[in-house]
């Protein structure tokens, strides 16, 4: 399994949490999309802060759509998983409080809705909705600054490599 990146929306519709892998001797090219690279050995490659803005803005923007879609055609109890394209897979998972995680992966891996469940549950809750130093609305694009969370997402991630 490779992870690509890993994104998390509030329900303003916000990216408040954005991570992408990288590996060091794969340039990125404009022909794969969102999801340009893999993790092979983990390294994270800084984005400028308006391409994570920009992509962020596109993936919500797909998922929202198809998640429409989906409850268009076949009724409110049917529910967006996942898509795949022939270079990624995005998965999806949204939490009763609208917080929204996507994942995108390689092609070839299996529904991820388990570990995305598990990611909000075990790291999220845990470190960021339980600790009061964190701010319960991230208006204006501020983004989760958690060093804990952030370092249990990678184990978690690296884990499942």
């Amino acid at each position: 399994m490779v992870v690509y990146s890993f994104y998390i929306f509030d329900r303003h519709t916000e990216c408040v949490y954005a991570r992408t892998w990288l590996p060091s001797d794969r340039p990125l090219s404009s022909s794969t999309g969102a999801a340009a690279g893999a993790v092979t050995n983990g390294a994270s490659k800084p984005k400028r802060r308006d391409d994570n803005d920009n992509t962020a803005k596109l993936i919500f923007g797909t998922v929202f759509s198809l998640r429409n879609m989906v409850r268009r055609l076949g009724g409110e109890d049917d529910a967006f998983i996942s898509y795949r394209t022939a270079q990624y897979k995005l998965h999806y998972y949204e939490t009763p409080s609208n917080t929204r995680f996507v994942m995108l992966t390689d092609t070839s891996t299996m529904s991820m809705r388990n570990v995305l469940h598990q990611i909000y549950i075990n790291l999220w809750v845990e470190y960021v909705v339980k600790n009061p130093l964190s701010p319960v609305e991230h208006k204006g694009g501020e983004g989760v600054k958690n060093e804990l969370f952030e370092l249990g997402l990678d184990q978690f991630v690296r884990s499942l490599m």
